[in-house]
């Protein structure tokens, strides 16, 4: 039976671990070629032991040491730095999972797209700021995108990509978050740790602060306006407190075909494993009867504004979803450090947007020079409004 070799960008964060969880049930299917992680020496050290990988890569170079001696006597190598997570981005595999957070995962990104393997897409920031970089570059290369969102995963099994004429529209489904009914006031005093505490999903801090503000769901229209071939104004989002109904194609007939699970990236993740096969999982199986309902409403964009800013960011195309989601970052790093508040975070975007207007990118030098104008942009309204 031939082994599909892979490789783990960001082993070591949720979506790397449930990866790991999957692979390592199933060690005759899948040999490990690369893993990386930006800090966490311990956490891939496990990993790379547990797996056999043949590489192992940490972010951080201060940190060489401690992983080559946490792997010493065994036949994996190490490397440190930037230039290290390349290396492992562009090594030889059949299937890459790509889930290094934020923009700082677009440079391994590409490379594994220029192996001409399949990507596992999971890093949303990368395809918003550079969204046609990507496509073009997966093209360049007959390198496949398989989406690993949860919502864009269940597009892609729902999509009916041979013929998208026939589809009217595309909605993705949000959680709605902690204080989805909460008021405006109340809202004014959330705390960090209330924010990342998300009610159906197990993720990482900027993530659920993402889900809580609903800026996650914006940034995910985005990213599937660059994953399937419609027009921006086919794209939306409702509210599904559940988290049951992942996403629905609507077609022009007027049938809805929705995608269900239950909350666990290991199904998504397990679906891009094995594509275009299928694969068993541990999850909990769906039980409809016991959950009796499933609820939906339309998002509150006077409590939620950020779901509105990328919506006009989308709509504006351009630069102005990297600009999106550069202020972003640095307004969700500044709330969790205390220096902001929750409802500071869409405001901090908008007046990011308002002041920094660059031109589209054509090239991955453009995109990070268009990052760090929108960051600084960003972090001067943050330092403007603190003082």
């Amino acid at each position: 039976m031939h082994q599909r070799k892979i490789s783990i960008l960001g082993a070591t964060g949720s979506i790397g671990t449930s990866t790991l969880d999957l692979v390592e049930r199933n060690p005759q299917e899948f040999r490990v070629e690369a893993l990386t992680a930006q800090r966490d020496v311990k956490g891939l050290a496990a990993a790379a032991r547990r797996t056999g990988a043949a590489f192992a890569a940490i972010g951080d170079e201060a940190l060489y040491g401690k992983l080559r001696d946490a792997l010493a006597g065994t036949s994996t190598q190490v490397g440190a730095g930037q230039g290290a997570i390349m290396e492992a981005a562009g090594r030889p595999a059949d299937w890459t999972m790509a889930a290094i957070v934020g923009i700082a995962g677009l440079k391994p990104v590409m490379a594994a797209l220029e192996t001409g393997g399949v990507v596992a897409f999971a890093n949303k920031e990368s395809l918003v700021s550079a969204g046609d970089l990507m496509t073009d570059a997966a093209r360049r290369y007959a390198a496949t995108i398989l989406p690993v969102d949860s919502e864009h995963n269940a597009i892609f099994q729902c999509f009916d990509a041979a013929a998208p004429e026939r589809i009217r529209k595309v909605t993705l489904t949000a959680s709605g978050g902690p204080f989805r009914d909460w008021s405006l006031e109340a809202m004014r005093s959330v705390t960090p740790a209330q924010a990342v505490k998300h009610p159906n999903w197990s993720m990482g801090a900027k993530i659920s602060v993402d889900s809580a503000t609903l800026m996650n769901k914006g940034l995910e229209l985005i990213e599937a306006f660059h994953l399937f071939p419609l027009r921006a104004d086919q794209f939306d989002a409702i509210v599904h407190p559940q988290s049951v109904v992942h996403a629905l194609v609507e077609y022009i007939d007027g049938s809805v075909i929705a995608q269900l699970g239950t909350p666990d990236m290991r199904t998504p993740i397990a679906h891009c494993l094995a594509w275009p096969a299928r694969m068993p999982t541990p999850c909990k199986p769906l039980d409809l009867a016991a959950l009796s309902r499933l609820e939906f409403q339309a998002p509150d964009l006077e409590r939620f504004p950020a779901l509105a800013l990328a919506h006009e960011a989308l709509a504006a195309g351009g630069a102005r979803p990297a600009v999106l989601n550069a202020a972003n970052e640095v307004a969700v790093a500044a709330f969790l450090e205390g220096r902001i508040g929750f409802l500071d975070i869409a405001a901090t975007v908008r007046k990011a947007l308002d002041r920094c207007d660059p031109a589209r990118p054509a090239c991955l030098d453009d995109v990070f020079a268009i990052d760090a104008e929108a960051r600084a942009t960003a972090k001067a309204v943050i330092e403007l409004e603190t003082v």
